[in-house]
């Protein structure tokens, strides 16, 4: 399914708000933590457990990436669309199944494995593509698609929110918030299916630098070099630093506060999710168009250090300053968004454009890594430090000491990244022959 081949005159302004609606749709998944404590009482679950679905989903975001990321490059943002929006749909319908039937691994296979696949292919979907309408500014390009999955669960925590006090928070409740996600999402991503044109040639539309101008590296060797995986343990550590509070942000709120005289309730805890997601996605456009400014090391050394200092004061007053827990939470959210949004334009930086889109995807097994990592260091020691008898703020001090370690050792990788070694590079006339081929299937 090849996409549309832009007229003569078509504006690239069109091109990111395709992208736009199907990255608001997926980010539902930052949403994830409005559904732990019903789906914990209406079945039975442990924190972990309940966490499963959202782990598995970004464990297959990454993998679903990395292994459809040519299959996307060959076929096109809108082949990638449309297969997003059938497995992201058919995700929440199965997990609509599985709540009813109170099977809780068909919400298992159904939001963690089908709808992790539609998450994956999705959000690779159009990065290529904008950042070969955008050469000239990749950063604020990728940083406005991308701040639409940081931004999804802006709407989608008070709208589930709504929907599980309407509805109910039993398991047929939950069935019904499902269901009633699914049809909606699926009519949402298909305008950006409608929408989503490429170039005409390897020069935009309007005015700009040529998209494969500078070194270019293919997918293949990408691998080989060194930049690649000090890129993927920047963005693994990154990530994990910000899922870790991400995944678990509602009960979190919660349990730091239910000891003191203004404990957190829960509308109001939906509600931090929702700033929470709104910081993620001023993040992501915000740092990410800083980053054309002053480079992309540079904006990474903000991300991991800054992001290591807020850890450091959550751990030692958060639990005695409402408003110093909710900023400094924001912040690291906002830097995690910031990484997201970052990373293709630093590919870019380093490996050119030619395949950029297959390497990105690739570099979002880091994801899948820290998918699990995050939200298991989080809710497997908070669980363990409930079963010794703790609560409140002390459920999460050990796991904030190594959010601050593993922050620092991706600071480290981040200063070990220098340009790539020119053996590493594609030859002109392979990189000519491949570009006149893309023009000619897509003609």
């Amino acid at each position: 399914m090849s996409p549309p081949v832009a007229p003569p005159g078509w504006s690239r302004w069109l091109v990111p708000p395709a992208a736009l609606s199907v990255h608001l749709s997926i980010g539902q998944a930052y949403a994830w933590s409005v559904f732990k404590p019903p789906l914990e009482f209406a079945l039975g679950l442990s924190g972990t457990q309940s966490a499963l679905p959202f782990q598995l989903g970004i464990v297959m975001l990454g993998l679903s990436a990395a292994f459809g990321g040519t299959l996307v490059e060959r076929n096109g943002p809108r082949w990638a669309m449309t297969v997003a929006l059938l497995c992201f749909s058919s995700g929440f319908l199965l997990s609509a199944l599985g709540a009813f039937l109170e099977q809780y691994w068909l919400i298992v296979l159904g939001y963690g494995f089908v709808g992790g696949i539609g998450l994956g292919i999705g959000y690779i979907s159009p990065v290529s593509t904008l950042i070969k309408w955008f050469p000239d500014r990749p950063g604020m390009a990728t940083g406005i698609a991308i701040m639409g999955f940081g931004g999804g669960a802006l709407i989608a925590s008070p709208w589930s929110a709504q929907m599980l006090e309407s509805f109910g928070s039993d398991s047929s409740g939950i069935a019904l918030a499902f269901l009633v996600h699914g049809l909606s999402y699926a009519v949402f991503m298909l305008l950006g299916v409608l929408l989503v044109r490429v170039p005409r040639s390897e020069k935009p539309v309007e005015s700009g630098p040529r998209v494969f101008a500078g070194p270019q590296v293919s997918a293949k060797q990408a691998l080989r070099t060194p930049q690649f995986w000090l890129l993927w343990i920047v963005l693994c550590m990154n990530v994990t630093a910000g899922i870790g509070i991400l995944e678990k942000a509602a009960p979190m709120i919660t349990d730091f506060f239910a000891d003191t005289s203004t404990p957190v309730s829960v509308t109001a805890a939906a509600g931090f999710v929702a700033l929470l997601s709104a910081a993620n996605m001023a993040g992501r456009i915000g740092w990410s168009s800083t980053s054309d400014l002053i480079g992309r090391k540079n904006i990474y050394r903000v991300y991991l250090g800054v992001g290591a200092l807020m850890y450091a004061l959550i751990a030692l007053f958060g639990d005695s300053s409402k408003p110093l827990f909710v900023l400094c939470a924001l912040v690291i959210l906002s830097f995690y968004g910031g990484g997201f949004a970052t990373v293709p334009a630093y590919l870019k930086d380093l490996f050119g454009t030619y395949q950029v889109g297959a390497i990105h995807g690739r570099l979002l097994t880091a994801w899948s890594t820290a998918g699990v990592l995050g939200p298991l260091i989080v809710n497997w020691i908070a669980d363990r430090q409930e079963e010794a008898g703790r609560h409140g703020a002390s459920l999460y001090g050990l796991s904030f000491v190594i959010m601050i370690g593993l922050l620092v050792v991706g600071f480290v990788a981040n200063e070990l990244v220098r340009p790539v070694d020119p053996r590493h590079h594609v030859p002109a006339p392979k990189e000519a022959a491949h570009v006149e081929r893309q023009q000619s299937e897509s003609a």
